[in-house]
């Protein structure tokens, strides 16, 4: 089997849509412990830190629900963090299989600001694959 040009650090983050933003919050806050990190208000987004990861909470029930994919639950997607980013190589090795790729964008994460692109597995999760 040939090795991927790729290596995976860490889950980064995952994004979850939510109905009852201050219930979500109140539970992943108070219950679990986890900090406010930032507030996306113009996308209705909420990031929350737990450990090295975030848990990002995407209120579906205002103008955000334009955007959410009414063919999932209530995951938007999950982030995985590589050690290092070559795009080229990346974009490359993922098309040879018949994965679709996304542009890459700058997108904030457990990490902080950075490019990532987005795919899809099989089942028609999101995959956000991200730079360290």
């Amino acid at each position: 089997m040939v090795e991927p040009p790729f290596a995976f650090a860490a889950l980064d983050h995952v994004v979850l849509r939510v109905s009852d933003l201050p219930r979500m919050l109140a539970f992943y806050r108070d219950v679990l412990g986890c900090g406010l990190e930032k507030k996306q208000e113009a996308i209705g987004l909420w990031q929350l830190r737990a450990g090295d990861a975030l848990i990002d909470l995407l209120e579906s029930s205002d103008a955000a629900s334009d955007a959410v994919d009414a063919r999932r639950r209530n995951m938007d997607h999950f982030c995985l963090r590589l050690q290092h980013w070559d795009e080229q190589a990346l974009r490359s090795w993922l098309q040879g299989r018949g994965v679709s790729v996304g542009p890459a964008v700058t997108r904030y994460g457990a990490c902080g600001s950075g490019p990532s692109i987005y795919i899809e597995d099989p089942e028609g999760n999101t995959v956000e694959l991200k730079a360290p």
